[in-house]
């Protein structure tokens, strides 16, 4: 199962949905769908969001 943590980091940030989507340069919806689990994104958008997040992708994507 992939367990995916970009809402706690992006919380723990202060960060709103929209400013980390700007950061990353992709939609609000996507990282509403990345948040919830209904998308998986690709390593190019993980690692957008991981950047812009300031946080290695290890830590926000992972399997158990």
């Amino acid at each position: 199962m992939l367990v995916n943590r970009v809402r706690d980091y992006r919380k723990g940030l202060k960060m709103t949905q929209e400013e980390l989507a700007s950061r990353a340069g992709v939609s609000r919806q996507t990282i509403i769908s990345v948040e919830k689990n209904k998308f998986v994104p690709g390593l190019d958008v993980a690692l957008k969001i991981s950047d812009s997040l300031n946080t290695p992708i290890n830590k926000l994507f992972y399997f158990v």
